[in-house]
């Protein structure tokens, strides 16, 4: 029932008008693979007017951006700086409540709880959500927020593991889960205290066991760093929250769909450009392709939690250490592009 909700390419493949430079740009063929074909995936650099596909570039474009776009040899990117390995730089990046290595009686706490909630599953009337499982080398997990710290720096976004209501956007009062469209699923209150054990563990330095790396072909994904069991609550969809008509021509390639109201107009979705954690670099399936189906381990799922809608990222299934994240950006709206994904 959630999809991530894109804006569709638009049919222009540059900024330029097209009526008027239509025989100009006539035999404009991509620098990449050298074809002329798919015009409107066509993108011309706003420098050098060279031709690039937007399934061509590396990583993919799945939209024409708005504003100034430059290829990547006019664009001179710089290359990616790792963000700094030292524990009291991560430590303040994250906001962290104590030092990562200290210990608690908090794990004690944490894993009785995972062994009550492990037992639960087993019932036959409803399967409850597990909380993660922190990787138990603390260098280790310096090094996982390290490469979430690198993602967040490379893309000017700050780190924020809640929906945050900016000034000027949706307030707080709009998040209203009646307000759902044939109604939302209430996250039972034994869920509720997953969901919260995660971020407490998250706030202390206990991080869930994931690395994001960057591939030349999807840009930044995230890897699982351990084993993962079916249904761990991997992480919650966060950002800057809008009202969806302030977004249906924005550019973003991001933003989740929060609550999709009767009345549309007091639909919700959350924007992630500025503010977000890892949910924002964990890709999605093709959903035009068989294997890219295969490759799902995570379902996205918005739930009513106490009120007010928030979305969870939970795995569909047993997640092996080395195994890249993946979930239907989709779901029921099929508004976003998947048919170039890897």
């Amino acid at each position: 029932m959630l999809q991530k909700r894109r804006t569709l390419a638009l049919k222009p493949s540059s900024r330029h008008d097209f009526a008027s430079d239509h025989e100009e740009y006539d035999d404009v063929s991509c620098q990449k693979c050298g074809s002329g074909d798919s015009p409107a995936e066509l993108l011309l650099c706003d420098k050098c007017d060279r031709g690039y596909h937007l399934f061509c570039l590396s990583p993919i474009l799945v939209s024409v951006p708005k504003g100034s776009w430059f290829c990547p040899t006019c664009s001179n990117h710089k290359k990616l700086q790792s963000f700094p390995l030292v524990q009291t730089k991560i430590v303040d990046f994250f906001r962290i409540q104590r030092p990562v290595d200290s210990q608690t009686d908090l794990n004690q706490e944490n894993r009785k709880k995972r062994r009550r909630t492990g037992s639960l599953v087993l019932s036959k009337k409803r399967r409850k959500l597990l909380p993660f499982k922190p990787t138990a080398d603390t260098a280790r997990r310096l090094e996982q927020m390290a490469s979430l710290a690198t993602a967040l720096t490379a893309t000017g976004t700050d780190f924020s593991n809640e929906l945050t209501y900016m000034r000027g956007m949706a307030p707080r009062s709009a998040n209203c889960a009646s307000l759902e469209h044939g109604g939302m699923q209430v996250l039972p209150k034994e869920d509720v205290e997953t969901l919260n054990l995660c971020k407490s563990m998250m706030e202390r330095g206990e991080w869930p066991p994931l690395m994001v790396v960057f591939d030349p072909r999807e840009g930044f994904t995230v890897e699982a760093d351990r084993f993962i069991k079916d249904w761990t609550i991997i992480t919650e969809y966060t950002g800057d929250v809008d009202y969806l008509r302030n977004r249906e021509h924005d550019d973003g390639d991001s933003m989740m769909t929060l609550l999709s109201a009767t009345n549309r107009s007091k639909s919700l979705v959350i924007c992630p450009d500025k503010r977000s954690n890892i949910a924002r670099f964990i890709n999605g399936i093709n959903n035009h392709t068989p294997d890219g189906r295969k490759k799902q381990n995570l379902k996205c799922v918005r739930f009513n939690v106490n009120g007010e809608c928030r979305v969870l990222l939970i795995a569909n299934r047993d997640i092996s250490k080395g195994e890249r994240l993946y979930y239907d950006y989709n779901g029921y709206e099929h508004e976003y592009p998947t048919e170039h994904f890897v």
